[in-house]
Protein backbone atom coordinates (compact mmCIF):
# COMPACT_ATOMS: atom_id res chain seq x y z
CA UNK A 1 0.00 0.00 0.00
CA UNK A 2 2.94 1.93 1.16
CA UNK A 3 4.34 1.50 -2.57
CA UNK A 4 0.87 2.47 -4.73
CA UNK A 5 0.85 5.74 -2.72
CA UNK A 6 4.44 6.77 -3.64
CA UNK A 7 4.11 5.98 -7.13
CA UNK A 8 0.43 7.94 -7.04
CA UNK A 9 2.59 10.96 -5.76
CA UNK A 10 4.95 10.41 -8.05
CA UNK A 11 2.06 10.41 -10.78
CA UNK A 12 0.77 13.42 -9.24
CA UNK A 13 3.76 15.30 -9.67
CA UNK A 14 4.72 14.11 -13.51
CA UNK A 15 1.04 15.37 -14.13
CA UNK A 16 1.77 18.49 -12.97
CA UNK A 17 5.53 19.31 -14.81
CA UNK A 18 4.72 17.57 -18.34
CA UNK A 19 2.34 19.13 -20.53
CA UNK A 20 0.35 16.27 -22.55
CA UNK A 21 1.29 14.27 -24.35
CA UNK A 22 4.78 14.09 -23.33
CA UNK A 23 5.88 11.00 -24.99
CA UNK A 24 9.85 11.08 -23.42
CA UNK A 25 8.60 11.24 -19.74
CA UNK A 26 6.10 8.17 -20.50
CA UNK A 27 8.89 6.33 -21.97
CA UNK A 28 11.52 7.17 -19.20
CA UNK A 29 8.70 6.57 -16.43
CA UNK A 30 8.03 3.16 -18.53
CA UNK A 31 11.70 2.42 -18.17
CA UNK A 32 12.64 3.54 -14.74
CA UNK A 33 8.72 3.46 -12.86
CA UNK A 34 7.47 6.07 -11.86
CA UNK A 35 9.07 6.81 -8.87
CA UNK A 36 12.54 7.17 -9.30
CA UNK A 37 11.61 9.03 -12.79
CA UNK A 38 9.73 11.87 -10.85
CA UNK A 39 12.89 11.91 -8.31
CA UNK A 40 15.49 12.49 -11.55
CA UNK A 41 12.89 14.70 -12.94
CA UNK A 42 13.19 16.53 -9.58
CA UNK A 43 16.69 16.77 -9.96
CA UNK A 44 17.50 17.36 -13.40
CA UNK A 45 18.95 14.39 -14.09
CA UNK A 46 17.25 12.49 -17.14
CA UNK A 47 17.88 13.01 -20.63
CA UNK A 48 17.80 15.80 -22.60
CA UNK A 49 14.30 14.61 -24.54
CA UNK A 50 13.07 14.28 -21.18
CA UNK A 51 14.23 17.96 -19.57
CA UNK A 52 12.83 19.71 -22.59
CA UNK A 53 9.34 18.43 -21.90
CA UNK A 54 9.39 19.13 -17.90
CA UNK A 55 12.10 22.38 -17.40
CA UNK A 56 9.75 24.74 -17.28
CA UNK A 57 7.69 22.91 -14.39
CA UNK A 58 9.71 20.56 -13.02
CA UNK A 59 9.87 22.97 -9.63
CA UNK A 60 6.17 22.97 -9.41
CA UNK A 61 5.91 20.04 -6.66
CA UNK A 62 2.33 20.27 -6.20
CA UNK A 63 1.81 17.19 -6.17
CA UNK A 64 -0.11 16.09 -2.25
CA UNK A 65 -1.38 19.89 -2.49
CA UNK A 66 -3.04 18.43 -5.93
CA UNK A 67 -4.10 14.73 -3.96
CA UNK A 68 -5.88 16.47 -1.27
CA UNK A 69 -7.57 19.08 -3.55
CA UNK A 70 -9.01 16.41 -5.29
CA UNK A 71 -10.07 13.90 -2.77
CA UNK A 72 -12.09 17.56 -0.92
CA UNK A 73 -13.85 18.21 -4.54
CA UNK A 74 -14.60 13.94 -4.81
CA UNK A 75 -11.82 13.64 -7.10
CA UNK A 76 -9.51 10.44 -7.47
CA UNK A 77 -5.78 9.73 -9.43
CA UNK A 78 -6.67 6.98 -11.18
CA UNK A 79 -2.92 5.49 -12.14
CA UNK A 80 -1.65 2.61 -14.10
CA UNK A 81 -0.81 0.38 -11.09
CA UNK A 82 -4.06 0.47 -9.84
CA UNK A 83 -6.82 -2.23 -10.79
CA UNK A 84 -9.05 -0.49 -12.67
CA UNK A 85 -6.70 1.60 -15.19
CA UNK A 86 -7.92 1.14 -18.86
CA UNK A 87 -4.70 -0.35 -19.53
CA UNK A 88 -6.04 -3.06 -22.82
CA UNK A 89 -7.51 0.22 -24.06
CA UNK A 90 -4.58 2.90 -24.03
CA UNK A 91 -2.40 -0.28 -25.17
CA UNK A 92 -3.46 1.27 -28.68
CA UNK A 93 -1.68 4.98 -27.96
CA UNK A 94 1.58 2.54 -27.17
CA UNK A 95 1.51 0.74 -30.32
CA UNK A 96 0.19 3.36 -32.68
CA UNK A 97 3.24 5.33 -30.80
CA UNK A 98 6.02 2.98 -31.72
CA UNK A 99 4.70 2.86 -35.07
CA UNK A 100 5.87 6.79 -35.31
CA UNK A 101 2.31 7.97 -35.11
CA UNK A 102 2.86 11.72 -33.65
CA UNK A 103 0.98 12.77 -30.73
CA UNK A 104 -0.34 9.76 -28.58
CA UNK A 105 1.52 9.17 -26.08
CA UNK A 106 -0.15 7.33 -23.40
CA UNK A 107 -1.70 9.58 -20.04
CA UNK A 108 0.42 9.25 -17.02
CA UNK A 109 -2.89 9.34 -14.97
CA UNK A 110 -5.87 10.17 -15.09
CA UNK A 111 -7.99 12.50 -12.73
CA UNK A 112 -11.63 10.88 -12.38
CA UNK A 113 -14.58 11.68 -10.86
CA UNK A 114 -17.50 9.33 -9.95
CA UNK A 115 -17.89 5.39 -8.95
CA UNK A 116 -17.55 4.01 -12.23
CA UNK A 117 -14.71 1.44 -12.94
CA UNK A 118 -12.54 3.03 -15.98
CA UNK A 119 -12.17 -0.37 -16.90
CA UNK A 120 -15.20 -1.74 -17.35
CA UNK A 121 -16.66 1.96 -19.05
CA UNK A 122 -14.27 1.46 -21.59
CA UNK A 123 -15.46 -2.46 -22.42
CA UNK A 124 -17.13 -2.20 -25.65
CA UNK A 125 -17.86 1.66 -25.49
CA UNK A 126 -18.80 3.60 -28.33
CA UNK A 127 -17.57 7.20 -28.97
CA UNK A 128 -20.05 10.15 -30.06
CA UNK A 129 -18.81 13.53 -31.28
CA UNK A 130 -19.79 16.15 -33.42
CA UNK A 131 -20.01 20.21 -34.09
CA UNK A 132 -20.17 22.64 -31.18
CA UNK A 133 -22.85 24.54 -33.27
CA UNK A 134 -24.96 21.59 -33.86
CA UNK A 135 -27.78 21.70 -35.87
CA UNK A 136 -31.61 20.33 -34.58
CA UNK A 137 -31.21 17.65 -36.82
CA UNK A 138 -27.09 16.64 -35.35
CA UNK A 139 -28.91 17.08 -31.81
CA UNK A 140 -31.74 14.24 -32.37
CA UNK A 141 -29.46 12.04 -34.58
CA UNK A 142 -27.22 11.88 -31.41
CA UNK A 143 -29.27 11.83 -28.87
CA UNK A 144 -31.06 9.33 -30.40
CA UNK A 145 -28.15 6.32 -30.80
CA UNK A 146 -26.98 7.59 -27.67
CA UNK A 147 -30.40 6.53 -25.93
CA UNK A 148 -30.46 3.24 -28.24
CA UNK A 149 -26.69 2.03 -27.63
CA UNK A 150 -26.86 2.81 -23.95
CA UNK A 151 -30.45 0.95 -23.63
CA UNK A 152 -27.85 -2.19 -25.16
CA UNK A 153 -25.25 -1.55 -22.11
CA UNK A 154 -22.98 0.07 -24.26
CA UNK A 155 -21.02 2.59 -22.64
CA UNK A 156 -20.89 6.04 -24.37
CA UNK A 157 -17.98 8.43 -24.23
CA UNK A 158 -17.74 12.06 -25.60
CA UNK A 159 -16.24 15.33 -24.75
CA UNK A 160 -18.80 17.04 -22.89
CA UNK A 161 -18.89 20.16 -25.34
CA UNK A 162 -21.67 21.89 -26.24
CA UNK A 163 -23.74 20.72 -29.51
CA UNK A 164 -23.47 16.54 -30.18
CA UNK A 165 -21.16 15.78 -27.10
CA UNK A 166 -23.92 17.60 -25.04
CA UNK A 167 -26.51 15.17 -26.70
CA UNK A 168 -24.53 12.06 -26.41
CA UNK A 169 -24.25 12.46 -22.95
CA UNK A 170 -27.90 13.19 -22.53
CA UNK A 171 -29.15 10.71 -24.60
CA UNK A 172 -27.00 8.04 -22.24
CA UNK A 173 -28.82 9.46 -19.48
CA UNK A 174 -32.07 9.18 -20.49
CA UNK A 175 -31.60 5.93 -20.86
CA UNK A 176 -29.96 5.27 -17.40
CA UNK A 177 -26.73 4.12 -19.22
CA UNK A 178 -22.88 4.76 -18.73
CA UNK A 179 -21.50 7.58 -20.10
CA UNK A 180 -18.00 8.94 -19.86
CA UNK A 181 -17.21 12.40 -20.20
CA UNK A 182 -13.45 13.30 -21.12
CA UNK A 183 -12.40 16.93 -20.19
CA UNK A 184 -9.17 19.14 -22.30
CA UNK A 185 -8.86 21.13 -18.54
CA UNK A 186 -8.84 19.97 -14.77
CA UNK A 187 -12.09 18.44 -13.42
CA UNK A 188 -12.65 21.65 -11.08
CA UNK A 189 -12.76 23.73 -13.99
CA UNK A 190 -16.13 24.75 -14.30
CA UNK A 191 -16.36 24.10 -18.04
CA UNK A 192 -18.73 24.40 -19.93
CA UNK A 193 -20.18 26.33 -18.17
CA UNK A 194 -23.48 25.40 -18.80
CA UNK A 195 -22.84 21.85 -18.91
CA UNK A 196 -21.79 22.35 -15.26
CA UNK A 197 -25.34 20.45 -14.03
CA UNK A 198 -24.76 18.12 -17.01
CA UNK A 199 -21.12 16.53 -15.77
CA UNK A 200 -22.85 16.75 -12.29
CA UNK A 201 -25.26 14.10 -13.52
CA UNK A 202 -22.90 11.74 -15.20
CA UNK A 203 -20.62 11.86 -12.23
CA UNK A 204 -23.68 11.10 -9.75
CA UNK A 205 -25.97 8.65 -12.48
CA UNK A 206 -23.24 5.82 -13.14
CA UNK A 207 -20.99 7.75 -15.02
CA UNK A 208 -17.62 9.41 -14.88
CA UNK A 209 -15.70 12.22 -15.86
CA UNK A 210 -11.96 12.40 -16.66
CA UNK A 211 -9.27 14.29 -17.69
CA UNK A 212 -5.31 13.91 -17.17
CA UNK A 213 -5.12 17.46 -16.39
CA UNK A 214 -4.22 18.69 -12.67
CA UNK A 215 -7.25 20.51 -10.53
CA UNK A 216 -7.03 24.51 -11.25
CA UNK A 217 -5.71 23.62 -14.95
CA UNK A 218 -7.38 26.06 -17.40
CA UNK A 219 -8.93 24.86 -20.76
CA UNK A 220 -7.25 25.85 -23.91
CA UNK A 221 -7.55 24.78 -27.50
CA UNK A 222 -4.45 22.73 -27.49
CA UNK A 223 -5.49 20.95 -24.73
CA UNK A 224 -8.84 19.88 -26.06
CA UNK A 225 -6.87 18.12 -29.17
CA UNK A 226 -4.54 16.45 -26.98
CA UNK A 227 -7.57 15.11 -24.79
CA UNK A 228 -9.69 13.69 -27.90
CA UNK A 229 -6.71 10.85 -28.51
CA UNK A 230 -7.89 9.73 -24.87
CA UNK A 231 -11.59 9.53 -26.36
CA UNK A 232 -10.80 7.70 -29.41
CA UNK A 233 -8.61 5.29 -27.71
CA UNK A 234 -10.87 4.39 -24.83
CA UNK A 235 -14.12 3.56 -27.06
CA UNK A 236 -13.99 0.65 -29.97
CA UNK A 237 -15.78 3.31 -32.55
CA UNK A 238 -16.41 6.99 -33.26
CA UNK A 239 -19.13 8.30 -34.54
CA UNK A 240 -18.92 11.98 -36.06
CA UNK A 241 -22.36 13.06 -36.24
CA UNK A 242 -21.41 16.42 -37.73
CA UNK A 243 -18.62 18.45 -38.29
CA UNK A 244 -17.00 21.13 -40.18
CA UNK A 245 -14.37 20.77 -42.42
CA UNK A 246 -12.14 21.65 -39.70
CA UNK A 247 -13.15 20.42 -36.84
CA UNK A 248 -11.85 18.72 -33.50
CA UNK A 249 -14.75 16.37 -34.20
CA UNK A 250 -12.73 15.19 -37.43
CA UNK A 251 -9.67 15.37 -35.53
CA UNK A 252 -11.13 12.36 -32.91
CA UNK A 253 -12.05 10.60 -35.79
CA UNK A 254 -8.02 10.57 -38.10
CA UNK A 255 -6.84 9.77 -34.11
CA UNK A 256 -9.16 6.77 -33.96
CA UNK A 257 -8.65 5.68 -37.36
CA UNK A 258 -4.84 6.06 -36.82
CA UNK A 259 -5.22 3.51 -33.73
CA UNK A 260 -6.67 1.04 -35.48
CA UNK A 261 -10.19 1.77 -34.15
CA UNK A 262 -13.41 1.64 -36.34
CA UNK A 263 -15.00 5.18 -37.35
CA UNK A 264 -18.15 6.14 -38.72
CA UNK A 265 -20.21 9.18 -39.91
CA UNK A 266 -23.40 9.77 -39.88
CA UNK A 267 -24.80 11.67 -43.39
CA UNK A 268 -27.00 14.88 -43.13
CA UNK A 269 -28.06 17.41 -45.60
CA UNK A 270 -26.36 18.01 -48.28
CA UNK A 271 -26.57 21.72 -48.04
CA UNK A 272 -26.05 22.00 -44.57
CA UNK A 273 -22.06 23.11 -43.57
CA UNK A 274 -22.56 21.02 -40.08
CA UNK A 275 -22.04 17.86 -42.40
CA UNK A 276 -19.43 18.96 -44.43
CA UNK A 277 -16.96 17.14 -42.25
CA UNK A 278 -19.20 13.82 -42.14
CA UNK A 279 -19.50 13.90 -45.95
CA UNK A 280 -15.48 13.82 -46.71
CA UNK A 281 -14.61 11.41 -44.38
CA UNK A 282 -17.61 9.20 -46.17
CA UNK A 283 -15.89 9.67 -49.61
CA UNK A 284 -12.25 9.61 -48.91
CA UNK A 285 -13.38 6.15 -47.02
CA UNK A 286 -12.12 7.25 -43.86
CA UNK A 287 -15.62 6.56 -42.46
CA UNK A 288 -18.00 4.06 -42.69
CA UNK A 289 -21.67 5.78 -43.39
CA UNK A 290 -24.09 5.01 -40.42
CA UNK A 291 -27.54 5.97 -40.13
CA UNK A 292 -29.06 3.80 -37.42
CA UNK A 293 -28.02 2.04 -34.23
CA UNK A 294 -28.36 -1.17 -35.82
CA UNK A 295 -25.69 -0.19 -38.67
CA UNK A 296 -23.44 1.04 -35.58
CA UNK A 297 -23.94 -2.24 -33.32
CA UNK A 298 -23.09 -4.14 -36.94
CA UNK A 299 -20.12 -1.98 -37.52
CA UNK A 300 -18.21 -2.13 -34.28
CA UNK A 301 -18.95 -5.66 -33.40
CA UNK A 302 -19.24 -6.81 -29.88
CA UNK A 303 -16.69 -8.27 -28.00
CA UNK A 304 -17.47 -12.29 -26.79
CA UNK A 305 -20.81 -12.17 -28.67
CA UNK A 306 -21.99 -13.38 -31.64
CA UNK A 307 -23.94 -11.22 -34.24
CA UNK A 308 -26.86 -13.25 -35.90
CA UNK A 309 -26.47 -12.18 -39.65
CA UNK A 310 -29.23 -10.33 -41.15
CA UNK A 311 -32.23 -11.49 -42.90
CA UNK A 312 -33.89 -9.94 -45.42
CA UNK A 313 -37.39 -10.38 -46.37
CA UNK A 314 -37.89 -12.80 -49.49
CA UNK A 315 -40.12 -11.54 -52.36
CA UNK A 316 -42.40 -14.80 -53.20
CA UNK A 317 -40.95 -13.95 -56.77
CA UNK A 318 -37.53 -14.58 -55.68
CA UNK A 319 -36.99 -18.17 -56.93
CA UNK A 320 -38.15 -17.90 -60.20
CA UNK A 321 -36.07 -18.23 -63.02
CA UNK A 322 -35.35 -15.23 -65.50
CA UNK A 323 -37.10 -15.95 -68.25
CA UNK A 324 -40.26 -17.31 -65.14
CA UNK A 325 -39.81 -14.03 -64.12
CA UNK A 326 -40.03 -12.04 -67.20
CA UNK A 327 -43.54 -14.12 -67.98
CA UNK A 328 -44.70 -13.09 -64.27
CA UNK A 329 -43.91 -9.83 -64.70
CA UNK A 330 -45.82 -9.10 -68.13
CA UNK A 331 -49.47 -10.62 -66.64
CA UNK A 332 -51.86 -8.52 -65.52
CA UNK A 333 -53.74 -8.60 -62.48
CA UNK A 334 -56.93 -7.78 -64.03
CA UNK A 335 -57.05 -8.75 -67.76
CA UNK A 336 -55.74 -11.85 -69.35
CA UNK A 337 -53.79 -11.52 -72.02
CA UNK A 338 -52.89 -14.42 -74.99
CA UNK A 339 -49.32 -16.23 -74.93
CA UNK A 340 -48.85 -14.04 -78.01
CA UNK A 341 -49.43 -10.95 -76.31
CA UNK A 342 -46.75 -11.80 -73.53
CA UNK A 343 -44.07 -13.45 -75.64
CA UNK A 344 -44.30 -9.80 -77.38
CA UNK A 345 -44.14 -7.87 -74.14
CA UNK A 346 -41.34 -10.09 -72.10
CA UNK A 347 -39.55 -10.77 -74.93
CA UNK A 348 -39.49 -14.48 -74.45
CA UNK A 349 -40.14 -16.96 -76.69
CA UNK A 350 -43.85 -17.90 -77.52
CA UNK A 351 -42.93 -21.80 -77.41
CA UNK A 352 -41.21 -21.42 -74.00
CA UNK A 353 -44.06 -18.89 -72.72
CA UNK A 354 -46.39 -21.62 -73.65
CA UNK A 355 -44.22 -24.35 -71.15
CA UNK A 356 -43.78 -21.76 -68.32
CA UNK A 357 -47.54 -20.66 -67.71
CA UNK A 358 -49.12 -23.58 -66.27
CA UNK A 359 -45.71 -24.43 -64.29
CA UNK A 360 -46.47 -20.41 -62.85
CA UNK A 361 -50.23 -21.45 -62.72
CA UNK A 362 -48.91 -24.85 -60.39
CA UNK A 363 -46.91 -22.51 -58.00
CA UNK A 364 -49.97 -19.91 -58.20
CA UNK A 365 -48.43 -17.10 -59.85
CA UNK A 366 -50.97 -17.52 -62.94
CA UNK A 367 -54.32 -18.21 -63.91
CA UNK A 368 -56.28 -19.12 -66.96
CA UNK A 369 -59.36 -17.05 -67.64
CA UNK A 370 -61.68 -16.36 -69.88
CA UNK A 371 -59.11 -13.99 -72.21
CA UNK A 372 -56.43 -15.79 -71.71
CA UNK A 373 -54.00 -15.53 -68.58
CA UNK A 374 -53.49 -13.18 -65.34
CA UNK A 375 -51.55 -12.89 -61.94
CA UNK A 376 -52.64 -14.69 -59.33
CA UNK A 377 -53.10 -12.42 -56.45
CA UNK A 378 -51.49 -14.06 -53.49
CA UNK A 379 -52.65 -14.21 -50.38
Amino acid sequence: MADLEAERLARAYLLRVAEPPAPAVAEFVAAHGPVAAAEAIRAGDCPKRVQDETDARRSHDLSQRDLDEGARLGMRLLIPEDDDWPGWALLSLELAGSRGVPGVAPPLALWVRGAARLDDATTQAVAIVGARSATTYGEHVAGELAYALASQMVPIFSGAAYGIDGAAHRGALAASGTTVALLGCGLDAGYPAGHVVLLDKIAEHGGLVVSEYPPGTPPARHRFLVRNRLIAALSEGTIVVEAGHRSGARNTATTAGALGKVVMAVPGPVSSGMSIGCHELIREAGATLVASVDDVVETVGRLGTSRPEKVRSKRPTDGLGPDALRVHEALHRREGKSAEQISAESGVPVARVRALLPALELDEFAERCDSGWRAKVRR
